[in-house]
């Protein structure tokens, strides 16, 4: 059969447009894999953009090696040993009786394997993605992006964007030892974040002219939508997932990012370190005070304490915090205690040997401070967005020498000559327009004073909220959380989706501020004053029994 060899360096394909070539590419001294990229404008050695490799996780020899079309059809890759590195096996593909005979590059950028009698391709590249995603070519829960290991090593990383099982368009940190969704911010459940898991067709697509649309209901718009230029989405080796635009001069821009906080992407510094963001210095990683590089030369492996565990026999009990303004850690909490003091989530942390500190944040919603303690620091980051604070365990004979690292650190998210990539909705934008957002926004600011000083109002002449109401519950005649209608109709989505129903109402299924989910059930009619109805919530929650469920709250307003 015919075939392409790596000591040719004619030996290549290319699409009709000459747009895409496919062939041998250069990945190190003398390492080859089969890629396709973009060839126009003209580009040579290892200064081409890359949209697709064969081998990419096993290079092959720069000698001796071929990309064959066998006989029996199979396209098959083979290194200067004749072993097979990549092959496909087009037995069980073909309907004809006669072998494959074309491997065509399509002005898409698309390979396809044909056999004699079928329009239709037995196999094509666009099934089978590295890092890159193609206009017109799908996304399917089957054919995960997966980012390359840096800007210079082409084998498959640790960053994924796939669907989950839960129908949603997700962006992984898979590492070596541990794996975490970042992106959309797992604090969120999806309908929260603009997303939907009704749709298990789990595909997504971006066309020529810069729209892309998944079936998780994730939309959106280049910058430069519209425009007829050669574009590309891609799963950086830094985490972030874009789409680059290329200009007249050649360039590739960036029209689109998936991540505005370059250091929300999880698995950058590795355990007990901080990711921090500075327009001069760029992103980078730093010890935690108290830590000590593990490897000065990769920051994904994190610090070690330069002080005793405390779990270890005859370790010094001792201990206190030092606060870290702005650090977030994300996941790895040991528990979550709402409505606590400071002082309370400082001492379950000190009596437990393996807290290694915790989060005290104010939770809004409720109108008190959580306590997060945590087991492991990672995916730490520093963000003025954060509002919230990490308490550090540190021996307490050594606490004055620790100082909180501030090099490299700028409280400005963007320099000031920085351009900025925007996403724009659809729609033409003109002047009238232009003058309805402004008295929109103005009547709006009118409604929000309004409101405000209608609820103050409501807040100082109610004598029954006077007590209970800046936190937002009222707990000590039941013992039980009081949400209020508002918050129910947001939990359940506006009660859209029954999961039973009884002789005394409807109940929903709802989504809980924690991100807990419940069953809400929503009564026909109640004819008992609050009092009576109190004292019957109270009996019900403290019954226990094998059909009885946990009950989370209530709620006497409609």
């Amino acid at each position: 059969g015919d075939s392409l060899s790596v000591d040719n360096p004619d030996d290549i394909l290319i699409s009709k447009s000459g747009v895409f070539s496919a062939g041998f590419y250069p990945v190190g001294k003398n390492a080859y894999c089969f890629a396709i990229w973009f060839s126009h404008p003209p580009c040579s050695g290892q200064n081409c953009t890359v949209v697709w490799m064969a081998n990419r996780n096993e290079p092959v020899n720069g000698r001796y090696s071929k990309l064959s079309i066998k006989k029996n059809g199979d396209l098959v890759l083979t290194d200067d040993r004749h072993a097979v590195v990549w092959a496909i096996d087009t037995a069980s593909l073909s309907r004809s009786k006669t072998p494959v005979h074309q491997l065509q590059l399509l002005d898409s950028g698309n390979l396809v394997l044909r056999d004699r009698e079928g329009n239709v391709p037995l196999w094509q590249s666009f099934n089978y993605p590295t890092d890159v995603l193609l206009p017109g070519q799908n996304l399917t829960w089957n054919t995960p992006l997966v980012s390359s290991q840096s800007n210079g090593n082409f084998s498959s990383g640790y960053y994924k964007l796939y669907f989950d099982n839960d129908n949603v368009l997700r962006l992984l940190f898979d590492g070596p030892l541990i794996s975490s969704v970042y992106w959309p911010d797992p604090a969120y459940v999806s309908w929260e974040v603009g997303r939907t898991n009704n749709n298990d067709s789990r595909v997504a697509v971006l066309d020529s002219m810069g729209n892309f649309t998944s079936s998780d209901d994730l939309t959106f718009l280049t910058s430069d939508f519209g425009k007829k230029t050669q574009r590309m989405l891609k799963v950086d080796h830094d985490g972030n997932v874009r789409v680059y635009s290329r200009e007249k001069d050649g360039k590739w821009v960036v029209t689109w990012q998936g991540l505005s906080e370059s250091c929300t992407v999880h698995g950058i510094c590795g355990p007990n370190s901080v990711c921090r963001y500075s327009p001069r210095e760029g992103r980078s990683c730093s010890c935690l005070p108290g830590y000590v590089w593990n490897n000065d030369t990769d920051w994904t492996q994190g610090c070690a304490p330069k002080f005793e565990s405390f779990c270890n026999p005859g370790s010094d009990a001792h201990v206190d915090f030092l606060r870290l303004p702005h650090h977030d850690f994300y996941g790895y909490d040991t528990d979550y205690t709402p409505n606590t003091t400071l002082a309370s989530c400082k001492k379950m942390c000190a009596d437990l040997c393996n807290c290694k500190g915790f989060q005290y944040k104010f939770n809004g919603e409720k109108g008190s401070f959580d306590c997060f303690p945590k087991i492991q620091l990672l995916n730490g980051y520093i963000s003025f967005s954060f509002i919230g604070s990490t308490y550090l365990k540190l021996p307490k004979a050594n606490l004055s020498s620790y100082q909180i690292p501030t090099k490299g650190f700028d409280p400005l998210p963007c320099p000031p000559k920085a351009q900025e990539v925007v996403t724009y909705l659809k729609g033409h934008q003109n002047s009238t327009l232009e003058i309805l957002l402004i008295f929109a926004t103005a009547l709006a600011g009118v409604e929000i004073v309004v409101v405000f000083l209608t609820w103050s109002f409501l807040v100082r002449t109610d004598p029954d909220k006077r007590g209970g109401y800046a936190k937002g519950y009222r707990l000590a005649g039941t013992g039980f959380t009081r949400f209020t209608y508002a918050e129910l109709k947001k939990a359940t989505r506006n009660f859209n989706k029954e999961i039973g129903r009884g002789s005394g109402g409807i109940v929903y299924k709802g989504v809980l501020p924690d991100h807990g989910e419940a069953a809400v059930k929503l009564l026909n009619e109640e004819n008992q004053g609050e009092d009576e109805f109190l004292t019957e919530v109270r009996t019900i929650g403290n019954l226990n029994h094998m059909n009885l469920i946990a009950m989370w709250g209530y709620c006497v307003e409609g």
